[in-house]
């Protein structure tokens, strides 16, 4: 989905366990009222809501926002495509979204874990 050059360009995701808005916009290159769009565009997406209704992103919407912004925007898929393709075939739109600086996040972490115990 994301080809190397483009994925370069987005900054690793931090190991947090909730984002905001905000976090997400800048994580993702999209601003936040395309966020609150997408949302209501794509079931798939639901960031958790806590008080005055304020959202909250998990590492996995990140990763779903990262993977519609790609079908959209560098595939060219209109809405309704990329819906589609996300509810046609969800794991190869998954699979195909791992890049190398979450790959280096993740290590990075499970090194961490290993040193602690």
């Amino acid at each position: 989905m994301l080809e190397a050059k483009n994925n370069d360009e987005l900054p690793p995701i931090p190991p947090k366990r909730y984002f905001t808005i905000g976090e997400v916009g800048e994580l993702c290159a999209v601003k936040p009222h395309v966020l609150r769009y997408w949302e209501a565009e794509f079931p798939q997406l639901k960031p958790v809501k806590r008080r005055g209704n304020r959202r909250y992103y998990q590492r996995q919407d990140v990763i779903l926002i990262r993977q519609i912004k790609s079908l959209l925007y560098e595939q060219g898929y209109t809405i309704g495509g990329a819906r589609q393709q996300m509810t046609d075939r969800p794991d190869e739109v998954a699979a195909s979204q791992v890049s190398s600086g979450e790959i280096k996040t993740l290590i990075t972490e499970l090194e961490e874990v290993i040193k602690s115990l």
